[in-house]
């Protein structure tokens, strides 16, 4: 990995066309191998599903609060997330002792009925609002779409040529959370984080921002440098399974958000893994394996029940 001052831009106009995407891939494979965080443009997402859906995270967090608890997160992972109820305890980036200030929204992968063999089934849980179930489907949906193109991609970037895995996101585990945090005061406490310090433990995080910015990316060097909004770009990063997938070429990065602005701050990120029964290892034609096998389902578990009261009832 090496030090950098700021995130590089892919446009993705070849893959979205149809075109030769030789250099993109071979963008990608920088991108993601020095950095671990890029801008998209050309991505092919219509304007209006995301503007509808940052309309939506307004509307519902402007609900009062009974209405939102009513819905509070269940166990599979489904809900309001209210705000000072997730904390990043498992990160070795910081000492985290403090959660997070912010509040959110979690829509995953609508199941009819929840199937007992698979972790985290379940039907969402919907506000009684006029439209939202629509928009967070809608760009779901739409979402779903660019992150398997990306998973291609990513392929593409580090020279595998066996697809198999592919079809592991066919059916994925996907998240989809409308954050909201409220502005920190200039003189809160160093350890106070709209996020904490943190890596994505996925594969692809796919997010969208307002106007009022907050996210940093981490160096090497252990500075941090500002990912500010684009207008009609998402941030895309690398989370720690394809970092596993692809045997530590593509970079999983921390990264946190400071809303210190004075404004509330809106946030749609958009998480795209595989299903929860697949056995994340180095792909073959990555080299020597760096990396033990895992569950994805089974590194799930832990995580939340680390990181969510929802959760910790699973754990005791």
């Amino acid at each position: 990995m090496t030090e950098f001052t700021d995130i590089p831009v892919l446009d993705l106009a070849p893959l979205t066309a149809g075109g030769d995407t030789t250099a993109l891939a071979s963008a990608f494979a920088r991108a993601y191998g020095e950095t671990g965080f890029g801008y998209i443009i050309n991505h092919g997402i219509d304007p209006k599903l995301r503007a509808a859906v940052f309309e939506a995270s307004k509307q519902f967090h402007a609900l009062p609060l009974a209405a939102k608890t009513a819905i509070s997160l269940n166990k599979t992972h489904r809900g309001y997330i209210a705000i000072n109820t997730s904390t990043d305890v498992n990160s070795d980036l910081a000492e985290v002792t403090k959660p997070n200030q912010s509040a959110s929204f979690m829509m995953m992968r609508e199941d009819e009925v929840a199937d007992p063999d698979v972790y985290l089934s379940g039907p969402n849980q919907w506000p009684d609002l006029a439209g939202f179930r629509a928009a967070c489907e809608a760009y779901a949906q739409a979402m779903t779409g660019l992150g398997q193109n990306l998973m291609g991609l990513a392929l593409d970037a580090i020279g595998v040529t066996d697809r198999s895995i592919l079809a592991a996101f066919e059916t994925p585990t996907l998240w989809l959370r409308l954050l909201h945090y409220p502005s920190q005061s200039p003189q809160s406490p160093a350890d106070l984080y709209g996020s904490a310090p943190h890596k994505d433990f996925g594969c692809l995080t796919l997010l969208a921002q307002d106007d009022v910015g907050g996210l940093q990316v981490q160096t090497p060097a252990g500075n941090w440098v500002d990912a500010p909004p684009v207008e009609d770009a998402f941030i895309v990063n690398v989370g720690d399974m394809l970092h596993i997938l692809s045997n530590g070429r593509l970079l999983s990065t921390p990264h946190r958000v400071i809303n210190t602005s004075g404004r509330e701050r809106f946030s749609v990120p958009f998480f795209f893994d595989p299903h929860v029964s697949t056995r994340i290892a180095p792909l073959p034609g990555t080299g020597e394996s760096r990396f033990d096998s895992l569950n994805f389902g089974d590194f799930l578990r832990g995580e939340l029940e680390a990181g969510y009261e929802a959760h910790q009832d699973d754990a005791s």
